[in-house]
Formats: C-alpha cells, structure tokens, sequence
C-alpha cells in the first residue's frame, strides 16, 4: 500500500462516512462515559486552507500525499475517539516545521509532523507515504511504523469511530 498514493475521492468519501458515523459517537457518548463529548469534527478544506497549505508546500516539500489530503481536509478533530486523534491544519504544520524541522526517521527521509493523539505523540509522514507514530510525547525520540499510508491511517480513525459509536 505504501507505493499507492492517496485518492482524493477516497478520501471525499471518507469524509461523508465520518460524518455519518460522528454523530452516533456523540448520541452514545454521554450514555457511555457520564459526560458530554467534545467537539469531534472532520473539517473541509476552503479557500483559506489552500493558501496555507501552499504556503507550507512553499517552506518545505511535503509529501504528496499529505498535500492531497489538504486539498480535500483542513483539520480533524476526533478528542472522543480512542486517545483522541487531531490532524493538524497546514498553517500548524508550518509553525511546528519551522519551530522543530522535520523528524528524523532510521531509513527514511525526513518526514513531517501532520497529527498527534490525545496524549501527545506525533504522526508524521515520510516521503515514502509510511505514518509514523512517536514512541513518546518528543520530536526527537523514536518513531514507530503506524499505518502503511494515509488511506490506511483514515481506515483506522474510521475503525474507531465505528467501534465506538
């Protein structure tokens, strides 16, 4: 799957698939844990996210998956799910690469930080289209195979919406 790149109308009809499956994540939610959920949204890319994400195709190549995916989502935002899941829009991609650079990965290009989980460890996506998962909360310290690409890596956020909907 890694030398598959990612399809923007795959990934159009995985936003309609969460945005359906969302709102029986919030209706059990509250039945489940005792507490409302938080706001668990998948947002559209628009005008303003393209330029953003140009921009940070300007400051460093990215790969070409992860500007696929920016053409199609601006941000997700999945706090209820699993440990949480937040794929970062392009202009917080930016900041992080000038603030920290890319993340060194043994056997990979330098890949880029493009999400993190709800406790602090970081996805970044290397030119190869392999997503990678922080061992800890750090930029610097080892990074794990997670998902053989991104359609991968959504397939999974979709697993858990559905388990826990």
């Amino acid at each position: 799957m890694a030398d598959e790149r990612l399809d923007a109308e795959w990934l159009r009809g995985w936003c309609r698939q969460a945005d359906a499956a969302l709102p029986k994540l919030m209706e059990a939610f509250h039945a489940r844990h005792g507490f409302e959920p938080g706001s668990n949204v998948v947002v559209r890319a628009s005008a303003a996210s393209h330029q953003a994400t140009e921009a940070l195709v300007e400051l460093t190549p990215i790969p070409s998956d992860l500007t696929t995916m920016y053409w199609v989502i601006a941000e997700v935002s999945l706090p209820d799910v699993e440990n949480g899941c937040f794929v970062h829009p392009a202009a917080l991609v930016a900041d992080h690469f000038r603030a920290y650079g890319a993340v060194q990965i043994d056997g990979e290009e330098p890949a880029l930080v493009f999400a993190g989980d709800g406790s602090g460890h970081l996805f970044a996506l290397a030119d190869s289209g392999r997503v990678w998962r922080s061992t800890t909360a750090s930029w610097s310290d080892q990074f794990d195979l997670a998902a053989a690409g991104l359609q991968d890596f959504f397939e999974g956020l979709s697993r858990q919406i559905t388990r826990h909907g």
